[in-house]
């Protein structure tokens, strides 16, 4: 007969300790595997290819606009977060203003009966994203309301240098 199951938990791990035998199983909460800005990022049947992470853009002129690029993002999630969540990326600047509208994404989670936990991937393409000034900037990531962690990015004025003679 097993003994009564304690559970610990801390900010990105559930530890479940069985009285019997005190050896513990590592299950984890939901966490961020992985957030990156990069130049772009696919999903290739639960693969998540990420191409050029950065974390500051040099700009010749103020105001800037970058091209293209991606958030790639990788959460897992346990079962007992099972259920409707709503994934929400702000994209602030240094004062926490928003650069661009929010980006809410709604994911329905569903945890297989053979394992704990489950993967999600996301991407999110940005196109023309404008920069007034340079600073610190950063995508604040929450799920339900909860704040989760930042991807931050400087982006930096840089004089062009004259061409050698």
């Amino acid at each position: 007969m097993a003994g009564p199951e304690y559970l610990i938990r801390g900010a990105r791990m559930e530890i479940h300790v069985r009285a019997a035998s005190r050896m513990p199983t590592l299950r984890p909460a939901m966490d961020i595997q992985i957030a990156a800005l990069c130049d772009a990022a696919t999903d290739s049947h639960g693969k998540l290819n990420i191409l050029g992470t950065f974390d500051t853009i040099n700009a010749a002129q103020l105001p800037a606009v970058h091209p293209q690029c991606s958030i790639a993002l990788r959460l897992v999630f346990s079962k007992m977060e099972e259920g409707k969540k709503d994934v929400r990326l702000n994209f602030v600047n240094e004062d926490g203003k928003l650069v661009m509208p929010s980006i809410d994404i709604p994911v329905e989670v569903q945890v297989p009966e053979d394992t704990s936990f489950i993967s999600r991937n996301f991407i999110i393409n940005i196109q023309q994203l404008r920069f007034e000034v340079a600073g610190l900037y950063g995508i604040d990531i929450a799920v339900a309301g909860h704040h989760i962690g930042s991807i931050p990015l400087l982006v930096r004025h840089v004089a062009p240098q004259p061409a050698p003679e």
